[in-house]
């Protein structure tokens, strides 16, 4: 009889244990997931750039921003830089119906540009200067400023400035970086088109001056699809824009 009665209470101990082990596991809370580790590869930190770069914070950017190669059905031949601005997609048209697809931050000027252009110069760490009208709105932020800015980690322009041209005359509409990530994917209050620092290099080193530029801005490109070829693995600050390195004020 005591026998039966250890067993007994063995076997409910253990059911117990059982159900207790079951319920803990159940409400442990799942681990938060940071940005996929094949886009924090991507946008790490560039120590040999002439000012060296810090990985750029891409926690808060929305994940379809970011540089990757996706499906695009176009007329452009490959080698053509396709401005999306309503979506705010910047393409380089490849061979075989894809594209290198970047996520863009519209500025004013950005959004009042459209048509075709031809990349007439490229700079590397450009200087910048506000315009006449910039210091007139806001004399306190860009008074100090009116005499330019020189190339560095807190320039607006970033690392890189593609200047785009019509008829061998420069339109003051520029592809450039960024000192603002989150800005990235939104329209914002000044300047053209802005990309993460880490794209705009890898733009800038894939295309020549003379490359083609087609601004969109009522219509969306002829585009099947966006997501990824391969998925990675695992998954209101206005800001000045616009510069030159020849230190000509540019129009917003």
């Amino acid at each position: 009889m005591c026998v039966s009665r250890l067993a007994q209470s063995l076997t409910l101990f253990l059911v117990l244990a059982a159900l207790t082990g079951c319920a803990t596991g159940t409400a442990q809370p799942s681990r938060p997931r940071g940005p996929d580790p094949y886009f924090t590869a991507m946008y790490g930190p560039q120590p040999d750039e002439a000012f060296p770069l810090p990985a750029t914070d891409i926690r808060k950017v929305d994940p379809r921003f970011l540089r990757q190669q996706v499906p695009y059905v176009t007329h452009e031949p490959p080698g053509t830089i396709v401005i999306d601005t309503p979506d705010r997609y910047l393409y380089l048209v490849q061979g075989g119906g894809m594209a290198l697809r970047y996520g863009i931050g519209v500025g004013k000027a950005g959004l009042e540009f459209a048509g075709e252009a031809r990349i007439g110069r490229k700079a590397q760490w450009p200087r910048w200067i506000p315009t006449s009208d910039m210091v007139a709105r806001e004399p306190d932020r860009y008074g100090p400023l009116a005499g330019g800015m020189d190339p560095g980690p807190t320039n607006p322009l970033g690392p890189r400035a593609l200047y785009l041209y019509q008829d061998g005359k420069d339109t003051l509409f520029r592809i450039h970086g960024t000192t603002e990530a989150w800005s990235i994917g939104n329209a914002v209050s000044s300047g053209c088109i802005r990309m993460f620092n880490a794209d705009v290099i890898d733009l800038y080193n894939r295309v020549p001056e003379g490359t083609r530029v087609v601004v969109i801005q009522a219509e969306a490109p002829m585009s099947a699809a966006v997501l990824p070829l391969e998925p990675p693995i695992g998954a209101p600050v206005e800001a000045p824009i616009e510069a030159s390195t020849d230190d000509t004020p540019l129009a917003f």
